[in-house]
């Protein structure tokens, strides 16, 4: 049986009673105990995906608490904290070290090339086009986890689930061109390579539901790997500062313990075994909490723009997951 077998349609319930399967009394129950087993292990995968997004949403508001640290540097910190919580964990339960490297070379791969490779066009991005404008062409990764789970993991698209998506980024785009936001052709470069962002995390999302065999103590390995390289760029291209305060150093360490670490393997959870649909469409609340928080800290101005795109991720959230919360759990 694929490890992908329990998440896809065919898990769907009889709704009639000539769809009913052909099972005597007790087959009956034991098939309707494996359905109700599955409905919460998705539930507590969706949680764990929303928490995860929270976790992203508290992202920006630590990054400017932490002062003017290099990205790369920032991200090596706050990876290597990241890996030490996997390790911590992983050991605490008795896996060996070789136990937390022997991963297939397509796992490698697609484990760092999503935790590295997004966050190095990330920044290559925010140098070559505007950060407002690099951000909203980045976060049409939501949107791309919703279209690409159909070809590349097998789900069935609805239209709840394409108009909750498109609900989402439209309240971003509103939340971003209430900021002033304005594309150029001078900044061509910068949007393909933020475009690419999108990819790169949207691919990297949807493809690890193909990997559902492979534990979350992976993600301890690419994030030292991602530190070690995000180390390596930070001594070729930057200069090295150091948080200046005690208040600075406490949230690069809370970047590490929250959006840079426990994120990712709440994340890794959420994509295998939860509903990657609505998954999609929820992660845009990330820069709507991300923008509330920051007013919140007295780091922006509030105003209506935010209400508006907030009610639109909330409803196009609640399209793109009904399925899930539904008493029929029809999918």
């Amino acid at each position: 049986m694929s490890p992908l077998q329990p998440y896809r349609n065919h898990e769907r319930r009889p709704t009639h009673p000539l769809d009913k399967p052909l099972l005597d009394k007790a087959g009956s129950l034991l098939y309707a105990a494996a359905m109700t087993i599955i409905d919460v292990d998705r539930r507590r995968a969706m949680a764990a995906g929303f928490c995860a997004i929270a976790l992203w949403g508290a992202l920006a508001a630590l990054s400017v608490t932490a002062g003017p640290v290099p990205p790369f540097q920032m991200v090596a910190m706050t990876f290597a904290v990241g890996a030490a919580i996997g390790i911590v964990r992983a050991r605490a339960r008795g896996v060996g070290w070789l136990g937390l490297l022997s991963w297939p070379p397509r796992v490698w791969l697609l484990g760092v090339g999503g935790l590295f490779g997004y966050h190095a066009l990330y920044f290559a991005a925010l140098q070559l086009a505007p950060p407002a404008e690099a951000n909203l062409v980045n976060y049409l990764w939501p949107l791309l986890i919703v279209l690409l789970s159909a070809p590349l993991a097998g789900e069935r698209l609805g239209w709840p689930h394409l108009l909750g998506a498109l609900l989402g980024f439209a309240g971003v785009a509103l939340l971003a061109f209430g900021r002033g936001v304005g594309f150029t052709g001078t900044y061509a470069l910068g949007y393909a390579l933020a475009l690419g962002c999108a990819f790169t995390w949207s691919l990297y999302s949807v493809l690890s539901r193909r990997f559902g065999e492979t534990p979350t103590d992976a993600i301890a390995a690419f994030c030292a790997a991602s530190a070690l390289l995000s180390l390596v760029c930070h001594l070729l291209f930057e200069r090295t500062v150091w948080p200046a305060s005690t208040t600075a150093w406490l949230a690069v360490l809370a970047l590490g313990l929250g959006p840079a670490g426990t994120a990712f393997y709440l994340w890794d959870h959420a994509v295998k075994r939860g509903d990657i649909r609505a998954l999609g469409a929820l992660s845009y609340a990330t820069p709507i909490l991300s923008t509330a928080l920051l007013i919140v800290c007295g780091l922006a101005e509030p105003t209506g723009t935010l209400l508006i795109a907030a009610a639109l991720v909330t409803v196009g959230a609640a399209l793109a997951s009904r399925e899930l919360w539904s008493p029929t759990g029809r999918r």
